[in-house]
């Protein structure tokens, strides 16, 4: 027991702090603002969703690892590579508007950025599910066609790019107006985050499944962008003013307010109450 502290002396002894010099500083300042700005960019891209996939599959490769799983080890050698090359192609539109961003950004602003609605998850109030309904439900009176996408977890900034900006505060009354026939912003879909209504005239990706004939393009749209995100679409028919909710691949057809009041109430506290609970009360058809 006397040499144990001997033994500790002698190595600290051997330790002895690196010289830092200011380079030193800068360089790891660039790093840091590099690995910041690359979080940054996956957290808003579909990226996000990829990678945690990827992590997924890392764990059974860790797994596969510590347990001498020949067969899955050499898939994944003879995989990795090709596996890169695919996540390239498929990332590609989302790392060209990364580069295309780098060039545009004030590298200042980019630094002291601060997303507040990331604290709520983007989260919406009351006020916005009665604004919501209420323009809907006027707008089917009337019959006007509307494509509302309501955004959650999944980022929609590549569909907000194809529209207007607009950041503005969800009422009824702006909703009515953007979709008012012959109007500049009528064309296309509006993309609401949180309290917000952030961009208009939006393009979104038409659903491939067989829908029924009678629902035109504004329905495949809204399906569409149900298929790639955890968003929901509200679909006010011009020819019917019938109101329909697109999620995740599912088609509601023909709702009334308290329907629609209900569906956006439980998307409201979604982060809480998990798909497990059954976020789709309804069989819709997708």
């Amino acid at each position: 027991m006397q040499q144990f502290p001997s033994v500790i002396a002698r190595y600290l002894g051997k330790l002895h702090m690196p010289i830092l010099r200011w380079t030193d500083i800068v360089e790891i300042l660039i790093i840091a603002f590099l690995v910041y700005n690359i979080i940054i960019w996956i957290r808003n891209t579909r990226a996000w969703a990829l990678l945690k996939g990827l992590a997924v599959i890392l764990i059974f490769v860790i797994i596969a690892a510590l347990f001498n799983m020949t067969t899955i080890l050499w898939m994944v050698q003879n995989v990795a590579g090709i596996a890169i090359i695919a996540l390239v192609i498929i990332l590609q539109p989302e790392l060209r508007n990364a580069m295309e961003e780098l060039g545009q950004k004030n590298i200042l602003s980019s630094i002291f950025r601060f997303d507040i609605n990331s604290a709520d998850g983007g989260r919406f109030t009351d006020k916005t599910v009665g604004e919501i309904v209420r323009a809907s439900v006027s707008m089917g009176k009337v019959r006007t066609g509307a494509l509302i996408v309501i955004e959650q977890t999944t980022p929609l900034n590549e569909y907000e790019r194809t529209g207007i900006e607009i950041d503005a505060v969800v009422t009824s009354q702006l909703l009515i107006n953007i979709f008012e026939k012959n109007t500049p912003l009528h064309d296309g879909a509006v993309i609401i985050r949180g309290d917000r209504v952030v961009s208009a005239t939006c393009y979104l990706p038409l659903s491939d499944n067989k829908l029924d004939k009678n629902f035109g393009t504004r329905h495949r749209a809204g399906v569409g962008i149900s298929e790639v995100s955890d968003s929901m679409t509200i679909i006010v028919s011009e020819e019917t003013g019938h109101i329909s909710i697109a999620y995740k691949g599912a088609l509601e057809e023909n709702v009334d307010a308290a329907t629609l009041k209900e569906r956006l109430t439980l998307l409201q506290g979604k982060q809480n109450q998990d798909d497990r609970h059954g976020f789709i009360p309804w069989k819709g058809r997708g």
